[in-house]
């Protein structure tokens, strides 16, 4: 079987996973980031909880190298972001793990097609019994085993979610950023969609940034919460702590 990686990783034991200080990002002479400082703890469910236009994807964007930063450092795994080759840049997103709204799936392939994609793609696997059961295990661990031969058209807008996050998930990664992972779902799919991430910290390990203005969601899968507006973070807290606060801004999600 062909290794996965010959990278040897960075591991974070004795620190947050990602660490961000002082993050600034414009637009032109749009603001949308100022002052941003964060850090994600090793298996830790950390929702950034805040109005559309806050900053919130900016930040996510802005931690994977899809965006540079104007100002600050963001640190993964201990390596900053800023100083990464773009090999190193493509070895550290094999290591996180993006969840699009959309789910992103390739609509002319099948779900087990979809899935057998990025261990090719991007793991070089080609030991079929190998990706079969990946395939296999991933798809028991999102609840949709008998998916497996259905194309992303005969699926439901949860079920797609599901799919998208086992194709994300299949890569094994150590991080994983949640883009309103609940948008666009019915309450009950809502509920279904986050216990599953909740799920994934549990079996896989795995540290997660949850961007979400669903409150539901958030009472959900949320550890530790920050609350942003206007490109800063405003509160910070445990739901609990937050739903009790007498911020008139932060009182405003959980009414």
């Amino acid at each position: 079987m062909k290794e996965e990686t010959k990278t040897e990783h960075t591991t974070a034991d004795n620190g947050p996973v990602i660490s961000i200080k002082g993050l600034a990002k414009s637009f032109g002479s749009n603001t949308v980031l100022q002052d941003i400082n964060m850090d994600l703890h090793k298996e830790e469910n950390l929702v950034i909880l805040g109005k559309s236009g806050t900053g919130k994807s900016v930040t996510i964007k802005c931690i994977v190298g899809l965006l540079a930063q104007d100002k600050g450092q963001i640190k993964v795994f201990n390596e900053e972001v800023s100083t990464l080759s773009e090999d190193q840049l493509k070895e550290l997103r094999i290591r996180i793990g993006f969840l699009f709204q959309s789910g992103a799936l390739y609509d002319s392939m099948t779900v087990r097609e979809n899935l057998e994609f990025p261990l090719r793609r991007v793991l070089k696997l080609r030991d079929k019994s190998d990706i079969d059961k990946r395939v296999e295990e991933i798809l028991e661990g999102v609840g949709l085993p008998d998916a497996i031969d259905k194309m992303p058209s005969e699926l439901s807008g949860g079920m797609r979610k599901r799919i998208g996050l086992a194709r994300t998930m299949i890569l094994k990664p150590e991080i994983m950023l949640y883009d309103e992972p609940t948008t666009g779902l019915d309450p009950i799919t809502s509920k279904e969609i986050s216990e599953l991430i909740q799920s994934m910290k549990t079996n896989y390990h795995v540290s997660s940034i949850i961007i979400t203005h669903d409150i539901a969601c958030a009472k959900i899968t949320a550890d530790r919460i920050l609350v942003m507006d206007s490109g800063t973070i405003v509160a910070e807290g445990s739901f609990d702590e937050l739903e009790h606060s007498k911020d008139k801004l932060v009182n405003s999600f959980f009414k």
